[in-house]
């Protein structure tokens, strides 16, 4: 049996899909067409209905949730890795949130957490721009906005390029809602099989597994 399933090429992702994709655990018939995306694109997919089986961001999960299930294992919920919104250093410049009302932010995705986390940070932000996430480093650094939410490696990377966090809005979930940081899931038709989906969930959970394992 032969089911699309997407998710992004991100160490996360592909560290929960690799045994599975790659049949390096008994897969017991079920093969799978794999797409890597941006987070963005499988948000997309996800609210236009295009995959069996698919990695989103949490951020997106009330516009499918009618369509699709939400699997047990392979979620992505998080402690001191969240977004962070960074800026080029500049002598006095004012980090308020007046003043990052006024900014163009570079984000992510619209549908993603991490615009999400901004939102709840910064509910008076309107000038966003729409990016690829890794195309907001370079955006910020040639002038083209003000400031940009990254996510992925880039939160471990941005440093070394020359930029500097304003807030971490991981962290201001984590304080304000005292919860893990609600970053991404697995979803799955509701139209399929609910015996299929109980089998692809368990496998998810033993590719996990030998990841870990190996």
């Amino acid at each position: 049996m032969k089911f699309t399933l997407a998710f992004s090429p991100c160490p996360n992702d592909t560290f929960i899909f690799d045994a599975l994709v790659n049949q390096k655990i008994d897969t017991e018939g079920i093969i799978f067409d794999v797409f890597l995306e941006d987070v963005q694109t499988l948000n997309e997919w996800a609210i236009a209905g295009k995959m069996d089986f698919s990695k989103i961001s949490y951020g997106v999960w009330s516009k499918v949730k009618d369509n699709y299930s939400l699997l047990n294992s392979g979620g992505a919920l998080g402690k001191g890795v969240g977004p962070l919104l960074i800026t080029k250093p500049a002598k006095l410049l004012d980090y308020s949130p007046e003043a990052i009302n006024e900014m163009t932010i570079a984000i992510p995705g619209e549908n993603t957490t991490a615009h999400l986390l901004f939102s709840l940070a910064y509910p008076k932000a309107k000038k966003k721009v729409f990016k690829v996430f890794h195309e907001i480093e370079n955006a910020v650094l040639n002038g083209e906005v003000d400031a940009g939410v990254i996510i992925h490696e880039n939160r471990f990377t941005y440093q070394a390029k020359g930029l500097r966090k304003i807030i971490d809005l991981g962290n201001y979930w984590e304080q304000t809602k005292r919860l893990p940081i609600p970053l991404g899931g697995i979803i799955a038709k509701k139209t399929l099989d609910p015996a299929i989906v109980n089998t692809v969930d368990s496998l998810i959970k033993k590719s996990i597994e030998y990841a870990f394992s190996n």
